[in-house]
């Protein structure tokens, strides 16, 4: 689908959704908004992108990670690190703020890094968010702002944190095991690591745990978000639906399998009262076209995980918009 150009675009994009999916919600997701080291700026696309969710007004944006640009060696001071958050505020949180959108975000490695040496840099990231603690009706929140649920509509979402590779601790695991009772109809999962690869280089840098992926699929999981890999694919492994985010910021990487890098993007969930959910994105530099599935491959092939891409999968409660 082209969405006509400008403002009369997202308002048509936006009057579809509503009308499909009047008693549903809609969520943003959107990952890894840094530039180089250190760096306060936040480049057009930041800005653009920002600028088109307030145009499309959804109930919730979801970040998987890497708002600001931390985790340098020799480590960022106290002062640097505050100030690239005050640059992200700015840039993010505050504008979707006064527009009434929540923003949920998940750490990555950049800005809560769980590596020793960045122990302050996580601190102050449990200080940002405390701050700017979103209203949304919260299920589990003792360990907000790194592992924690809510409630949204129909959905259940769930903050993991895993801003490491390998698996994660083993609280987070505990809690999983029941986080998910009494949920709605669909259920979702964000972290910044991938559970299992999608680029080119980043093979290796995954959570990777069989454990982790069989405890999601008892808990009757439909969708694992993202972030770190820079690259969108709307996949399904045998258990559930798995999308990984291109970035925002710098670094496109390339998927497993192709030559060329993708473009940045917004990807967009309309999830129904009965738990299904559709799944777009939108590509830049404009956000105003939404990004053709069919020009990604087929499948990524890993060690690990055949990851195939979700229109080509008959099951699962995610579809891509327009099946």
């Amino acid at each position: 689908m082209i969405l006509r150009s400008g403002t009369f675009g997202l308002l048509f994009w936006t009057i579809a959704a509503l009308q499909a999916w009047a008693e549903g919600v809609r969520i943003a997701v959107i990952s890894d908004l840094n530039g180089s080291y250190g760096s306060i700026d936040y480049s057009h696309n930041v800005h653009k992108a920002v600028e088109t969710l307030i145009a499309l007004s959804p109930d919730l944006v979801l970040s998987t990670g890497d708002m600001v640009a931390g985790q340098r060696r020799p480590a960022l001071s106290e002062d640097e690190i505050r100030a690239m958050w005050r640059s992200f505020h700015a840039a993010v949180t505050d504008p979707l703020a006064r527009a009434g959108i929540p923003l949920a975000a998940t750490p990555g490695n950049h800005d809560g890094s769980a590596y020793p040496g960045f122990e302050t840099e996580r601190r102050i990231y449990e200080d940002e968010w405390r701050a700017r603690r979103p209203d949304l009706q919260f299920v589990e929140d003792v360990s907000y702002p790194f592992f924690y649920a809510f409630d949204i509509g129909p959905a259940r979402v769930v903050s993991i944190d895993a801003t490491r590779v390998g698996p994660i601790d083993a609280y987070q695991m505990q809690a999983l095991e029941t986080v998910f009772e009494g949920a709605g109809t669909a259920r979702i999962v964000f972290s910044h690591m991938p559970l299992w690869p999608f680029t080119i280089e980043r093979e290796t840098e995954i959570i990777g745990d069989p454990k982790l992926e069989r405890l999601l699929e008892r808990g009757g999981v439909d969708l694992h978000l993202s972030g770190h890999h820079h690259a969108y694919y709307p996949g399904q492994i045998a258990a559930f639906s798995v999308i990984s985010q291109a970035e925002l910021g710098g670094g496109p990487k390339r998927l497993i399998g192709t030559e060329q890098t993708g473009p940045k993007s917004i990807t967009l969930l309309d999830v129904a009262p009965d738990g299904t959910i559709r799944v777009s994105a939108l590509k830049g530099p404009d956000f105003l076209t939404s990004l053709d599935v069919r020009t990604l491959p087929e499948q990524l092939l890993t060690p690990e995980r055949v990851i195939r891409r979700i229109d080509t999968v008959l099951s699962g409660a995610v579809k891509v918009a327009g099946e």
